[in-house]
């Protein structure tokens, strides 16, 4: 991989060049109050007729479903989003549907529940010592491990397949339910019980259980795509048997 620095005040030749040769173009960048940054170039560079794209994938977030109070949601759901970061991922959402309609380029809207893989999971958590079993009756989350991300957005590229998809696991999950079963592979005990009430969190964190779904992930499986990692469970004994979970 050659990183190239996106600047979108100065785009740079190196940029642009890369841009114009593209043939497939993944967008994981959060969008702002003033939108998607990365979408004022795309479209510049479609509208110059000068273009190789065959396909974009944009990253969102199951966040725009917004709160269901526990109750399963899938892509046809209404999205109903609560926080500033998500009502601005449904607007760039439909920025990007909105460009690729204009300029008839398939695009893939991957909807990804709560990212986690090597350097980034409870096991490391517990480590560090930061590891909490916040406790708040009914609150279940759904997760996925990087390498489903990046392997639904291989199976989706290959057919320049279009549409929205949840990129998330088979089992939503209790939060304190990971932590100790991370704990019992470390060997070590689990970190106390927290009342979410009472709970030193940060307001980001504390946002995050101000919405309770189960999401379907059955859409993205119904076209063929079968996740490597299922649940956390077989995600965590895969981290801890390989020794990649630091």
């Amino acid at each position: 991989i050659a990183p190239i620095l996106f600047d979108e005040s100065a785009p740079s030749e190196e940029l642009l060049g890369a841009l114009h040769q593209a043939t497939h173009l993944v967008i994981s960048i959060s969008p702002g109050a003033d939108g998607d940054p990365a979408l004022r170039l795309v479209k510049q560079m479609l509208s110059s007729g000068q273009s190789s794209l065959q396909w974009i994938a944009y990253l969102s977030t199951v966040g725009v479903y917004g709160d269901h109070q526990g109750d399963l949601v899938d892509e046809d759901t209404l999205c109903q989003p609560t926080s500033r970061r998500s009502i601005e991922r449904v607007q760039a959402e439909r920025d990007w549907q909105t460009l690729a309609e204009q300029y008839n380029v398939p695009l893939a809207i991957l909807r990804l529940s709560g990212i986690y893989g090597p350097g980034r999971n409870a096991l490391i958590n517990l480590q560090r010592g930061s590891a909490k079993r916040i406790i708040k009756r009914g609150q279940v989350f759904n997760r996925i491990h990087v390498d489903d991300i990046a392997g639904a957005l291989a199976f989706l590229s290959q057919n320049n397949t279009g549409g929205i998809f949840n990129i998330t696991d088979d089992e939503p999950a209790p939060p304190q339910d990971v932590v100790a079963y991370a704990a019992d592979l470390l060997g070590v005990s689990a970190p106390p019980e927290i009342a979410f009430e009472t709970a030193d969190m940060t307001p980001m964190a504390r946002s995050f259980y101000s919405e309770n779904k189960r999401v379907s992930n059955k859409r993205i499986k119904n076209l063929g795509f079968a996740f490597r990692y299922p649940d956390y469970r077989s995600a965590f004994q895969a981290m801890w048997r390989d020794d990649n979970w630091r």
